[in-house]
């Protein structure tokens, strides 16, 4: 097996708090960032950051459909961990001013990790699996512009 990684970056015009509150607001603002790959979307636990549960189903291709139920932490205060405890899953959120751009810039890079599939199947999820879930990543990154940057 091997670690799959996969990273999507924006950079977005609003106070990097704002939009980091809005990433943690599971319950609001959260669902309307998630494009259509993303069902049964459901907070089981809290809803504003640490200590929330998720659950969902996320299809990232045709044929693949993952259940997710995810602890969301807090390690940092620029930084949100949602951990699957179906898989080896983890995604982080990080959101961070943009230096060259003075105040009002927020860079969101969202990096996800799980540990492959191994064989020929395993070179498949490497090879299609980083590419569909960017581009749902994306996706969530307009979403999330559009949101904050009103």
């Amino acid at each position: 097996m091997a670690l799959v990684e996969v990273v999507a970056r924006r950079d977005i015009k609003a106070e990097p708090d704002d939009v980091l509150d809005a990433i943690a607001d599971y319950k609001e603002v959260h669902p309307r960032l998630l494009p259509e790959q993303f069902t049964e979307y459901e907070v089981r636990k809290g809803g504003d950051g640490e200590g929330t549960v998720l659950y969902f189903k996320l299809q990232a291709t045709s044929r693949r459909v993952r259940e997710c139920l995810l602890d969301v932490t807090e390690p940092r205060d620029d930084t949100l961990v949602e951990t699957d405890r179906n898989s080896t899953l983890v995604t982080t959120w990080t959101v961070v001013p943009v230096a060259e751009g003075g105040t009002g810039q927020a860079r969101v890079t969202i990096q996800t990790t799980w540990e492959g599939a191994g064989g020929v199947g395993g070179f498949f999820e490497r090879l299609f699996a980083p590419r569909a879930l960017r581009s749902i990543y994306d996706q969530i990154l307009a979403n999330l512009a559009t949101e904050t940057e009103k």
